[in-house]
């Protein structure tokens, strides 16, 4: 007769020991997951997608040096990745994040913020949009430039 406690527990022994993470082999592809939450980089937490036929968008901004994006908020939810330069986030609340290329962001949803770059190099950033069809992504705050 099979002992299934025995067997369950080396079922799982096994899936631990291969889900333990590893180093990547060259010349083969791999991946990374670069940021995972429930929260926005500011501790916000995410609200439900929208109802709706689903949209997805993905923009690539651009900040030139020295200079800031007008105030504005998402009403959904949205992601990036800081592809070049440096980025500094300010919400309504305060908070600040300080980003470099290379760094993931889980951006504030239907919260007043702004990016800037400080640096000498444009700053880009590739956002990806889960929204909803007929839905903006972008709504700059009505007494921003």
């Amino acid at each position: 007769m099979i002992n299934y406690r025995t067997l369950l527990l080396s079922i799982l022994s096994l899936v631990a020991f291969s889900c333990q993470s590893k180093e990547p082999i060259p010349d083969q592809p791999s991946s990374e997951l670069l940021t995972e939450s429930y929260l926005a980089w500011n501790g916000d937490s995410l609200p439900a997608y929208p109802s709706g036929k689903p949209k997805i968008s993905i923009v690539k901004v651009t900040i030139p040096p020295h200079s800031e994006l007008p105030h504005h908020y998402h009403p959904v939810i949205n992601a990036g990745i800081l592809l070049t330069g440096e980025l500094t986030v300010v919400d309504v609340k305060g908070n600040v994040l300080e980003m470099k290329a290379g760094d993931p962001i889980i951006e504030v949803v239907n919260t007043i913020h702004y990016g800037k770059n400080n640096g000498d190099i444009p700053a880009e950033i590739v956002v990806f949009y889960a929204g909803a069809e007929g839905m903006e992504i972008v709504v700059k705050e009505s007494n921003s430039n």
